[in-house]
């Protein structure tokens, strides 16, 4: 299957309020349609993660975060442009998502991915793509396809075939959490 096919199967999915494995520009993902509670509910409880912890959104670009963040300090946008690795921002003001995507404050975990197959998902999609590692909760992420428990691969609608031979280290994203103000909180580096 080539890549157009995969990523035309994984929106397919995410359509339909689907969830799906998938890799990302860090480690290898569980994603739905963030803007779909219903979806959303799923990927908490195929994890088996309480919903009062936070999941990462994905974006394709700048203006499609805007219309997920009202007003988004120009420190984020510096920080975004200027990380040497994925970097993922906790902003406040979120608006037009799932209401239970989004933390008790209003806030909510965005990444802009750079990298291609991730990026061409959230870009044919046209939404923000839900972004939680690929394990249960407690568990490891998965860095490859191959350490992806295999229950969990029976859980989910679709399974990317993009980079499955893949076997490189990868590691999470770094999380800053960026307020109105423009102070800024390292929650992981």
């Amino acid at each position: 299957m080539n890549q157009q096919e995969d990523i035309k199967n994984a929106v397919e999915v995410m359509r339909q309020g689907g969830v799906i494995l998938y890799p990302t520009d860090t480690v290898w993902g569980i994603g739905c349609d963030a803007t779909n509670a219903e979806a959303v509910a799923k990927v908490y409880k195929i994890k088996h993660r309480d919903d009062s912890k936070a999941l990462i959104c994905l974006v394709d670009s700048d203006v499609r975060l805007q219309r997920y963040v009202r007003d988004v300090p120009e420190v984020a946008w510096q920080v975004m442009e200027l990380a040497t690795k994925p970097t993922t921002v906790i902003l406040d003001n979120a608006v037009n998502l799932a209401p239970n995507l989004v933390a008790e404050d209003g806030s909510i975990a965005m990444r802009i991915t750079r990298e291609p197959f991730s990026k061409e998902l959230c870009y044919r999609f046209q939404k923000p793509v839900v972004s939680t590692s690929a394990n249960f909760s407690g568990q490891p992420a998965a860095e490859n396809y191959r350490d992806i428990d295999h229950a969990l691969l029976e859980a989910v609608d679709y399974v990317c075939f993009a980079r499955r031979q893949e076997k490189n280290p990868h590691t999470p994203s770094s999380i800053l959490r960026i307020r109105p103000d423009g102070q800024v909180e390292i929650i992981r580096k």
